[in-house]
């Protein structure tokens, strides 16, 4: 059953991809690194309308909200209501103590404008607040593969704050992020 988003009844707006990458790089541009954290706040901010949405867009399918969902009807219904959005296809997986959200054709990655670290930034706020909500409390997200770096895909790590503080630790000790979460698990 095709269900289209009705943007202007969700308090959502189209927005380019071009113009999504085109504020990144200005952002970097004219502000430095900390357009990273701003970035992220922004689509923090968003997080809840666009769960909010996802909820009724699930029940306009006749489907239970979000939290209702078998782990793989969840997994489905999000891939396709993410890609409906724009936003690219999402795989949905779990790492050791972390949750992995993949994506090969995620929108805010570009592999055309080339990174050092991952770029994702603002997504990774909307992630934090659309998985807190689905978790009932404070999610952490730390992407650790882009495709701006010229990885094939997004991967993003969804897990508690602490853990993901121990991750990045032990990535800022050198281990990659497999190795580090593993680490953290412990």
């Amino acid at each position: 059953m095709a269900t289209t988003l009705d943007l202007s009844g969700n308090a959502l707006v189209a927005m380019t991809r071009d113009s999504l990458l085109a504020l990144r790089a200005a952002m970097f541009r004219d502000v430095g690194p900390s357009a990273a954290g701003l970035l992220q706040e922004a689509g923090f901010a968003g997080g809840q309308q666009l769960f909010d949405t996802f909820a009724s867009w699930l029940t306009a399918r006749g489907l239970p909200s979000p939290e209702m969902l078998p782990a793989l009807e969840f997994a489905s219904q999000a891939t396709e209501f993410f890609r409906d959005a724009g936003w690219g296809s999402l795989q949905l997986g779990t790492l050791d103590s972390v949750a992995t959200v993949d994506s090969s054709d995620w929108a805010e990655g570009d592999p055309a404008f080339p990174l050092e670290f991952p770029g994702c930034y603002y997504t990774s706020g909307v992630m934090a607040d659309f998985f807190g909500r689905l978790a009932g409390g404070p999610v952490a997200v730390m992407e650790v593969e882009c495709r701006s770096m010229g990885s094939e895909r997004c991967r993003f790590l969804v897990g508690s704050g602490e853990t993901l503080q121990r991750v990045y630790e032990e990535m800022a000790q050198g281990a990659n992020y497999a190795d580090a979460v593993e680490a953290a698990a412990r």
